[in-house]
């Protein structure tokens, strides 16, 4: 891991409220898909987390976030030609298996599954990847997954693109099994609902980061034998089974 003053290479609104970021940085040549960098945002003390959503080369990443509060709205009015202050590559990703796989994402948890689709598929599997929104403006990442060659299953839960409802109930509707392989980041209830389902697999935690590396213990999670993991350290990817969601 290491600092880098990064040059934004591009900032674009995708979807409201939701921005893709391309970052020109030595820090892409050491990060995999599931990763996660520290933002230092001008004005702001404490860094930003955001997952890396593409490695483009050894020098560019892209990043994926939605506007959520004071911090993040100033990180969407920079312009390209100006230069971040980062950390990273953080955390422990998703691995790279030998075997086709189910991704499954929603909102923001969504953008760490696109470098693990592009991963596999380069590998030469077959992905299959189930992303939920509330209505179908909300949709982002969709031409960017089907560019890589990724089977992609959209739920709405207005039903207006898609299954109506959650993954689940589309997961349900194509008749996904139990027994694939999965990769997940979302919402907790979102991934209770996928670690219950899915016999095999990982999950992504989203949680509130300070430090990054471990240090200030404000992200923990609990294995069910009651010890003490670090989300941003230890994760944030996890098997399914080793932390109490």
């Amino acid at each position: 891991m290491r600092n880098d003053a990064a040059l934004i290479i591009e900032q674009i609104m995708i979807a409201p409220d939701i921005m893709r970021m391309e970052l020109e940085t030595d820090i892409a040549a050491d990060t995999s898909c599931g990763q996660f960098i520290q933002i230092l945002v001008p004005g702001y003390f404490l860094r930003r987390p955001i997952s890396v959503s593409q490695i483009r080369d050894s020098s560019h990443l892209s990043l994926i976030y939605r506007i959520t509060g004071d911090g993040t709205r100033v990180l969407a009015q920079m312009k390209e030609g100006e230069k971040l202050d980062v950390f990273g590559p953080l955390g422990h990703g998703f691995p790279v298996v030998d075997d086709d796989i189910v991704l499954i994402g929603g909102g923001v948890g969504i953008p760490p599954l696109i470098e693990t689709a592009k991963r596999h598929i380069m590998s030469g599997h077959h992905v299959t990847a189930v992303l939920g929104f509330a209505s179908d403006s909300q949709i982002f990442a969709k031409e960017e997954l089907e560019s890589l060659n990724a089977e992609v299953i959209i739920a709405t839960m207005d039903g207006s693109c898609g299954v109506k409802g959650t993954v689940m109930d589309a997961i349900q509707a194509y008749g996904i099994g139990n027994n694939k392989t999965v990769m997940a980041c979302g919402p907790l209830g979102m991934l209770r609902a996928v670690s219950a389902y899915f016999e095999h697999g990982y999950v992504s935690l989203e949680e509130r980061m300070a430090c990054g590396i471990g240090a200030c213990m404000g992200c923990v999670a609990m294995t069910p034998e009651g010890d003490t993991l670090r989300v941003c350290k230890d994760g944030p990817v996890f098997e399914i089974g080793k932390v109490v969601l």
